[in-house]
């Protein structure tokens, strides 16, 4: 009853040519608009421009404070989405960031969070103690790292005796201060308190109106390390450490650089050793190693003529204040033997000596303890 249906044959041809001419007639046609568009655009640009020229004083601030507003209205309507699609911006953020930069680890807070750890850092000045129950001197001396005879001095104590609630000045370092008058030098002071004027020369907080010759200003309060009351100087005998170096390599693998005395011990503020002996006095290399360091005719920071050795494994020693080197930079240089320089007066220094300094990966260490 229904006749066979039967669909006419594709001219694939016809229609390939009908898309052509299509697509060239859009193309022209959109071409046409753009350019049209643009030339429009241009004028009122260039309209537009010439006004907010002219205005821009005007209108400098609403146009800042317009699109700040639209910043921050983006920013929240965002906000919600990065929420849901992103759980680093969620509330839980810091757990989820932290466990997945780090899985294996947790963080645990306890009530102690919010206390404070006051930091231990060398005192530069004089402070004031009032005395509470139960304080002694020597458990005052104990709690500030200072002698009790320092306590004493500094507060003409002439007994032990402690009241609650008195004030007692406190030193900074073991030792003595001195306000300074008129016609006084650090060498006059260091006579007067028994101590090799390098002493004040080395503590940190001690200033001086010119650094190189050491001058004092009238009137000003010096600090004193190790220094010795005048009238005390019959009871308190200073030991003479006798320097008899080179000798045998030690257990670290360290020897004397060369003989004389130690005038100065290693302490927080110098922690080095000062040998002294006359100027021209050979200075051997502490340990073998090689010269990675050798100045000559320079201040450096106060150290003047100077030779760093690397030791290796970390360690690396520094000898200072030498009238001379006789090493250059890349030599290898034999414990005890390799004469490095000689002992002089250049740099921060009051007399002939050698600044003697062991380091270990960086950090300053008491050479006592790799010497003996």
């Amino acid at each position: 009853m229904f006749s066979k249906f039967k669909l006419p044959k594709i001219e694939w041809p016809a229609v390939l040519n009908v898309l052509s001419l299509f697509s060239s007639f859009l193309f022209y046609y959109w071409k046409k608009r753009v350019l049209t568009a643009s030339i429009v655009f241009e004028k009122n640009k260039n309209v537009a421009v010439r006004f907010f020229i002219m205005k821009r004083g005007r209108y400098n601030r609403p146009f800042l404070h317009i699109t700040t507003m639209i910043v921050l209205a983006i920013g929240v309507f965002i906000a919600p989405f990065l929420a849901d699609t992103y759980p680093v911006f969620s509330t839980g953020s810091s757990t989820f960031a932290f466990s997945t930069l780090n899985k294996a680890e947790s963080i645990t807070v306890d009530s102690q969070v919010f206390s404070t750890n006051v930091s231990q850092k060398p005192r530069d000045k004089i402070e004031t103690y009032i005395v509470q129950k139960g304080d002694t001197l020597s458990t005052i001396a104990k709690k500030f790292d200072i002698s009790v005879e320092t306590i004493k001095w500094a507060n003409d104590l002439t007994d032990d005796d402690l009241t609650v609630g008195d004030t007692l000045k406190i030193l900074p370092v073991t030792g003595i201060s001195h306000k300074v008058s008129k016609g006084d030098t650090v060498y006059t002071i260091a006579k007067k308190y028994d101590i090799n004027p390098q002493l004040i020369v080395d503590f940190p907080f001690n200033e001086f109106a010119n650094p190189e010759t050491f001058s004092l200003v009238e009137g000003q309060i010096v600090i004193v390390p190790e220094g010795v009351k005048p009238s005390e100087k019959p009871v308190f005998r200073r030991q003479t450490y006798v320097v008899q170096g080179p000798i045998s390599i030690s257990s670290a693998g360290f020897t004397w650089p060369l003989r004389g005395e130690i005038s100065q011990f290693a302490a927080w503020y110098h922690m080095a050793l000062d040998i002294t002996s006359p100027v021209g006095t050979p200075i051997v290399a502490a340990q073998d190693g090689k010269v990675v360091k050798s100045l000559i005719g320079v201040w450096d920071g106060g150290y003047g003529t100077s030779v760093m050795v690397d030791n290796g494994e970390g360690y690396s020693s520094l000898y200072a204040h030498l009238s001379g080197v006789s090493v250059d930079v890349g030599d290898t240089v034999v414990a005890g033997k390799t004469v490095l320089g000689w002992v002089g007066m250049t740099g921060r220094t009051t007399g002939p000596h050698v600044h003697f300094e062991i380091s270990r990966n960086g950090v300053l260490v008491n050479p006592m303890s790799y010497l003996q």
